[in-house]
């Protein structure tokens, strides 16, 4: 049996394995008797214990440290089946479909089939009342009224257990026409008297959806930790597919029966009776055999028993909808509807009352006919059986579910006892996708929200055919995550650093250089890091940014100088522009300034809040970050102006003996401020040679010594202060004629106290001067107003208890601008306020900070010369003269000193702020953030050649700040005799 019941496995596969301990074992909630399927669970209790265990893990796919074994619990079930049966429904009906069942002495019937035996059925005879009009069969279902019935019977056939139902329904006329059967059209009522009440209830639900939901992003962002807004999520909702409840009764009851049964006995006996005498005369008798009938009736009462399940409750539910909400959510909520859902079909029919379930048997008297019995009196017999046969057991049906095709509860009519009903199937939960809905997108103006909570409600509609109550249902959707809103900027902003044209003295590379009246740029990059959460981290944040701005400390253009920014402005820059232009006004103070920027997130508050470099804290909206800057002024524009010597007059003078100047400048170089062409035309650049006048004739003319020459340069910035200068520092080299020499040297002049002074020496004393407003420097007057009008409303006016009026101050000004200024020596001169002029442009935008007159003093120009003596005696630098007098002879002649050749005047040019001349401010050629760019300085970047060839083709080098060859071997005294030292 073991062998057979497991596919021809032996016992001794499984008899190490098989529990060596007793064990309890049931079968429970069994379904499906009399079906053709059966299914139950079995309960088992006992200890798992076995000779041997059969390891699980060998060759498995576990992880380490995993057992598993497994034990046998021999279990052994009978199955009973019934024998291959079915039944033949013989039913009588007239032609139009009307039962005919117990009418006229036609009665319907049921036969059981058994498989192999051989059957035939033939219609009832006719009667007076009904004729025979043909039959109708099937093997699937009952035929239906209407239509030809075939004539004659149904053949004879072998039952084979092919079907399980057989129909003969047999039709008849009646012959009077409009005759219904039994006398009237309605079914005959009832035979017995009938009671039922309620036995067995079955009740069974499922009405927990078991619903749970999630909120996720559709990318790769952890909701829980952060999803920004512009960011679409997806919701699901995780629930059983249906919900029912039901409640099935087993109805019982009892129809009683009142019947006769009559039994006519022909009762024949022998009686003795007198037969006359015998010949002896004596009286005789004789048996004669008597008869006589005798009807004997009796009354029994028959009960037949009948039960059938009817539905007290029915309520199944589909999924309608659910409804999820958090605050990410479009509108805080969103709504599922099932898709790709098929909900449960339903089908029910129900009555209540046993008259709508029960078929009751057509009750008659029962007559038995005669019998011959012998003797005179009847027997007294019981017809119970009798009388039991003839009432046949009452035919019931349920009422009817169908759900999803399979029958719980079946309608099939049965004989006293309907079948017990099955079970609704558990529901199972959906599929992912039936309650889902994705790209649900953060609205752009939801603020940033931590952990912002999420519930839902799932919906369910009660289905049609429901019985005995229900409603539609909803339920709380239960741990659906919450979703943290969190919307990241950052701000890695930058500055240029225009170190190209910083001339401070001493830089501070910890800050960016401005340089005013020049461009610069700022970088606010989308890019950056920020927080280490899926989706976040080092990446660009673009998208979720509603503006980038900037703010300066002090005013601003566009880059095209179409448009001021006041100081202070929050400057938008459009979010895909990575960086923007703006030029320094003028006017704007130097000094340290820190530049303001913050990205603002899309879903910004007003007003909000910021945190450097990242909103890392959800709190914040912006990413802010400040910028070091150095606004930096400039020294530059120097040039030559006049020179004294008379060679030179037609050069800078219209006509000799004019003031008017020709507009021949001789610049550093052919550039402007910036290194860009300025125009002047060569020979027009420094420093003066021979070549550098511009008459053919002339090839051979340098500058002869004690000849000044005049000079401007101009700065920008705050160099408007009454303290604030510019100090020139003049080194001179002896070059030769042939320019294959050149060496530094000292220079010595006679005064009239004595002879062989040093310029450099404590003994230099000579003092040097320079008047402002000189016959031929020709300084503007329209210059020399606006500078003292400034002058008086800028220091004079607010510093003077009784001031003058402002036209006076300017009369007197410009009279004091013909003074003489005293500036130094020919070791060193600064050159005062007294010779400064502002040449700044006034008209500035409405909306700046500064005034007029500080743009006008933004720009400042100053004026100076310098000569070297006209008797000047040249050595190498660093020659003891005096020591050479003590060995030599020393005078004019000696051949010690320089002659053949040029003396070369260098001025390192420096400014000074509030007379503070041991830390100079900025530099003309000595600028170390300069250094390393190839214009070396501002004197290269305007365009100072560093080497050049005299008008005899020589080559010289030049050093930065080289402004004019003297000849060493000519003078001014050669032009005008002796005419005293210089």
């Amino acid at each position: 049996m073991f062998k057979s019941s497991r596919y021809g496995e032996g016992y001794e596969i499984y008899q190490d394995y098989i529990t060596d301990k007793t064990f309890q074992a049931r079968l429970e909630t069994l379904n499906g008797k009399n079906t053709d399927s059966v299914s139950g669970n079995v309960w088992l209790s006992g200890t798992l214990s076995s000779p041997s265990k059969l390891d699980l893990t060998e060759g498995g796919d576990f992880s380490k440290g995993v057992e598993g074994y497994r034990y046998y619990f021999p279990i052994l079930y009978t199955i009973t089946l019934e024998p291959l049966e079915g039944q033949a429904i013989i039913k009588h009906f007239t032609k139009d479909g009307r039962s005919l069942d117990g009418i006229d002495g036609f009665r319907d019937y049921t036969r059981k089939l058994v498989k192999g035996e051989p059957y035939y059925f033939e219609h009832a005879p006719e009667t007076s009342k009904y004729k025979y009009v043909g039959y109708k069969k099937s093997t699937k279902e009952p035929p239906t009224p209407g239509g030809t019935p075939q004539k004659g019977n149904p053949d004879r056939f072998q039952y084979d257990g092919s079907f399980k139902t057989y129909y003969a329904y047999f039709y008849y006329d009646p012959v009077n026409e409009g005759e219904c059967p039994g006398g009237n059209c309605e079914p005959p009522p009832p035979a017995g008297r009938c009671s039922e009440s309620p036995s067995t209830s079955i009740p069974d639900s499922v009405m927990d959806p078991q619903s749970t939901g999630t909120i996720k992003a559709d990318s790769v962002f952890d909701v829980l930790q952060g999803i920004p807004t512009s960011e679409s999520l997806n919701v699901r909702v995780h629930a059983l597919e249906y919900l029912y409840m039901n409640k099935f009764t087993k109805m019982v009851g009892q129809c009683t029966y009142q019947l006769t049964v009559t039994k006519t006995y022909n009762l024949e006996w022998e009686e003795e009776v007198d037969d006359g005498v015998d010949e002896e005369g004596s009286p005789k008798t004789k048996w004669e055999t008597k008869t006589r009938d005798e009807t004997v009736t009796k009354s029994y009462t028959i009960k037949r028993d009948f039960s059938y399940w009817q539905i007290d409750n029915l309520e199944v539910y589909k999924i309608d909808k659910s409804i999820v909400n958090n605050y990410a959510l479009p509108s805080g909520s969103v709504t599922l509807t099932p898709t790709g859902y098929q909900p449960p079909t339903v089908e029910t029919k129900h009555s209540t009352g046993y008259a709508n379930h029960i078929k009751q048997p057509t009750v008659n008297n029962v007559d038995l006919g005669s019998e011959t019995v012998y003797g005179d009196t009847a027997p007294d017999e019981d017809f119970t059986s009798e009388a039991e046969s003839a009432v046949e057991p009452i035919r019931v049906k349920n009422d009817y579910l169908c759900f999803r095709s399979d029958v719980i509860m079946s309608d099939t009519e049965t004989i006293e006892n309907g079948p017990d009903p099955g079970k609704i199937p558990a529901p199972r939960p959906i599929e992912p996708n039936v309650l889902f809905g994705s790209g649900y997108m953060i609205d752009s103006n939801k603020v940033n929200m931590d952990k912002t909570p999420s519930d839902g409600t799932i919906f369910y509609v009660i289905l049609p055919g429901n019985i005995n109550g229900g409603s539609n249902q909803n339920f709380p959707v239960k741990n659906i995550n919450p979703v943290t809103v969190h919307t990241p900027v950052v701000n890695y902003s930058s500055a240029s650093d225009d170190r190209e044209h910083n001339q401070k003295t001493i830089p501070n590379f910890q800050r960016m250089s401005f340089i005013l009246d020049r461009p610069f740029t700022v970088t606010i990059p989308t890019s950056g890091r920020h927080v280490d959460y899926p989706g976040y981290g080092n990446r660009d944040y673009a998208k979720y940014v509603r503006t980038k701005q900037v703010a300066f400390p002090f005013d601003v253009y566009h880059a095209d100088r179409t448009v001021l920014y006041p100081k202070g402005t929050w400057i938008d820059i459009p979010v895909v522009q990575l960086t923007a232009a703006f030029y320094l006004p003028v006017w704007v103070d130097e000094g340290n300034y820190e530049i303001r920027f913050r990205t603002i997130a899309e879903n910004a508050p007003s007003p909000f809040t910021s945190e450097t470099n990242a909103n890392t804290n959800l709190r914040h909206h912006t990413a802010e970050m400040e910028i070091p800057v150095e606004v930096i002024g400039r020294v530059y524009d120097f040039r030559i102006t006049d020179i004294a010597d008379y060679r030179w007059e037609t050069v800078f003078r219209t006509q000799p003996g004019s003031v008017q100047h020709t507009g021949n400048y001789y610049w550093a170089g052919d550039r402007n401020i910036d290194g860009y062409p300025r125009g002047n035309r060569t020979p027009f650049t420094l420093p003066i040679r021979l070549g550098s006048h511009p008459d053919a004739g002339a090839r051979n003319i340098s500058v002869k010594t004690g000849y000044h020459f005049k000079f401007d340069l101009k700065t920008k910035g705050n160099m408007f202060g009454p303290a604030d200068g510019i100090r020139i520092k003049p080194d001179f080299y002896f070059a030769s004629k042939d320019g294959k020499q050149r060496q530094a040297v000292d220079l010595y002049y006679h005064s009239n106290e004595k002879k062989f002074i040093r310029i450099g020496s404590h003994e230099d004393k000579e003092k040097r001067y320079v008047i402002l407003n000189a016959r031929l420097r020709n300084v503007p007057e329209r210059e020399l107003t606006d500078t003292a009008q400034f002058l008086y409303d800028a220091e004079y006016a607010p510093n003077s208890p009784n001031p003058v009026s402002r036209e006076q101050y300017v009369r007197e000004y410009i009279s004091n601008a013909s003074d003489k200024t005293w500036v130094g020596t020919y070791d060193w001169f600064i050159l005062p306020q007294s010779l400064r002029t502002f040449v700044g442009n006034p008209n500035i935008p409405g909306n700046a900070t500064a005034t007029p007159q500080r743009a006008l003093a933004a720009d400042q120009k100053w004026y100076g010369e310098y000569s070297i003596p006209a008797a000047v005696y040249v050595v190498p630098k660093g020659t003891n003269l005096a020591e050479y007098g003590r060995t030599n002879r020393l005078n004019d002649k000696s051949p010690i000193f320089l002659k053949n050749g040029y003396i070369i005047v260098n001025f390192n040019i420096e400014t000074i702020r509030n007379k503070d001349v041991a830390n100079p401010h900025l530099q003309y050629i000595h600028a170390p953030a300069m250094a390393p760019y190839p214009h070396r300085n501002q004197w290269g970047l305007e365009g100072f050649r560093r080497t050049i060839a005299d008008s005899y083709g020589n080559s010289f080098q030049l050093t930065d700040g080289d402004v004019i060859f003297y000849h060493g071997d000519q003078s001014s005294y050669d032009d005008f005799g002796s005419m005293g030292t210089h």
